[in-house]
């Protein structure tokens, strides 16, 4: 009876081994997916197949991560069981249909011959929602892995663009032509390293990491979007890092003890960002910030609606072909690119199908955040803030990924965790 009893004991131990072994390379896995998706560019990716360019085939249009987390679902939906818990249960049937709808949509676009949209959507959205069902499929321990994971890699590239801004010399390759040195980081244009430093500074104050490590962090991210010369990601991050100080509750406080902690902190802030952004100055970090945010550029977007004046009714309401959009921009308007992530939308989907569009994505993130903490509010805040400036939203980028990881990494559904291992 005994020997048996053993037997049981050491059955059962070897297949919770083999289970952890089975959880940590899938996490493996997952980690590699996503940093696929997060640190190859676009340039980077064009050296290898013809991702945006007007050349080749359909299947090399869509980035070499945007495969791996795609075919990576099924094996974390279907693979093994998986617990969801309270409110995870209607985050996880939302993602379902966000993914079918955004599925359908693509396809729509496929047969009515407009392909490019069709490939912004599964590059940028669809695989958003493949990432959070993926991430649904883990563990809490495991999520709050891939979003320190994820917040790593967008420190790095704060750091990377701080480096190339000192050395007026980039690491990742860039192709644009521009006026004034702008550094990249690891991202694919100075306004998404801004964007991303947007986005995770809300999330660095969700971590666990000691609280030195959170303010260097936050501080890096800061001068990273200063770096970065996009003048409204530098203005929502010092906007955001105030309103963390402001909004989220300290817990081991009294309400009284609290306002006094969070009115020196605030005033402590300010003084240090005010001598920070003195030696960002003598650095010449902010040499775009000596004008105002009403120049060139800004009138440039306002300016690009006038390419309404251009196009027909018909083209309004039922979409365009993007390189015929491109064209009476480049030679109507004399502009070179379309900082405009709504105009991008409403012409190449056409209005009824943009509007369904913003509704589809606001919806999911606006569930996706429900029971999150303020921060994780303010973060998605502040990176739409930034994206809706500029063309980032009608893109092939990583952002809303990253959104949607990071929020799923660090949400608080009120459950209490009884694992701290990943798996």
């Amino acid at each position: 009876m005994g020997s048996t009893s053993a037997a049981f004991v050491r059955s059962s131990s070897e297949d919770a081994r083999r289970q952890n072994a089975v959880a940590l390379l899938f996490l493996l896995l997952t980690a590699v997916a996503f940093l696929i998706r997060f640190a190859i560019p676009a340039q980077l990716m064009n050296k290898m197949v013809a991702y945006t360019t007007e050349t080749g085939s359909f299947y090399e249009k869509l980035h070499f991560g945007t495969y791996a987390v795609l075919l990576l679902l099924p094996v974390a939906v279907l693979s093994r069981p998986f617990v969801l818990r309270g409110d995870e249960i209607g985050k996880f049937r939302a993602l379902l249909r966000y993914g079918g709808l955004m599925l359908l949509m693509a396809v729509f676009m496929f047969v009515t011959g407009k392909a490019g949209s069709s490939v912004l959507l599964v590059d940028t959205y669809l695989v958003a929602g493949a990432a959070g069902l993926i991430m649904l499929a883990l563990n809490p321990a495991s999520r709050r892995v891939l979003g320190d994971i994820t917040l790593g890699f967008l420190i790095l590239s704060a750091l990377v663009g701080i480096f190339e801004a000192l050395t007026q010399q980039r690491i990742m390759p860039y192709d644009a032509v521009e006026l004034v040195f702008r550094p990249v980081g690891l991202s694919e244009h100075p306004l998404a390293l801004g964007a991303t430093c947007a986005t995770a500074v809300g999330f660095v104050a969700l971590t666990r990491w000691p609280v030195w490590l959170r303010v260097a962090a936050i501080g890096i991210l800061f001068i990273g979007a200063a770096a970065s010369g996009a003048r409204l990601a530098l203005l929502v991050t010092a906007l955001e890092i105030f309103a963390l100080i402001i909004v989220v509750p300290w817990p081991r406080l009294s309400p009284r003890h609290q306002r006094q902690a969070k009115l020196f902190v605030l005033l402590a802030t300010a003084a240090g960002g005010a001598v920070l952004t003195a030696i960002m100055f003598a650095a010449g970090l902010l040499s775009r910030f000596t004008s105002t945010l009403f120049d060139e550029n800004f009138f440039v977007r306002v300016s690009i609606y006038d390419v309404f004046n251009h196009v027909s009714f018909e083209q309004v309401m039922f979409g365009m072909d993007g390189n015929e959009l491109l064209r009476i921009v480049n030679e109507k308007l004399h502009m070179p690119t379309i900082e405009s992530a709504q105009v991008v939308i409403v012409l190449l989907f056409g209005l009824p199908l943009a509007l369904l569009f913003a509704w589809l994505v606001f919806w999911m993130l606006w569930r996706m955040l429900r029971h999150a903490q303020p921060a994780a509010w303010i973060g998605v805040a502040a990176t739409l803030l930034a994206a809706l400036s500029n063309n980032t939203l009608s893109s092939k980028t990583p952002l809303i990924m990253m959104m949607i990881v990071l929020v799923l990494a660090y949400n608080a559904n009120g459950i209490k965790q009884t694992s701290d291992k990943p798996g």
